[in-house]
């Protein structure tokens, strides 16, 4: 456990030597989304100055992606 920005973080490590080990369920969820956000290159590169326009552009990035879901 770590302690950043005032939020408590829990690191998951995968453990291979264990039998009946196991991925959280709902991390690949997070992973997806991580890895969809990354196509924004202005979130990639952590350009913003503050951190308001950053929670900003992921809003933005986020409608974009809802927005495309529901043309299809």
């Amino acid at each position: 456990m770590r302690t950043l920005g005032g939020r408590t973080l829990e690191i998951a490590r995968w453990v291979t030597d264990l039998e009946g080990a196991w991925v959280e369920p709902k991390r690949w969820i997070v992973e997806r989304t991580f890895g969809w956000l990354n196509r924004y290159w202005r979130l990639g590169k952590d350009c913003e100055a503050n951190r308001e326009m950053s929670e900003v552009m992921i809003l933005i990035a986020m409608m974009h992606l809802m927005a495309r879901r529901v043309r299809k």
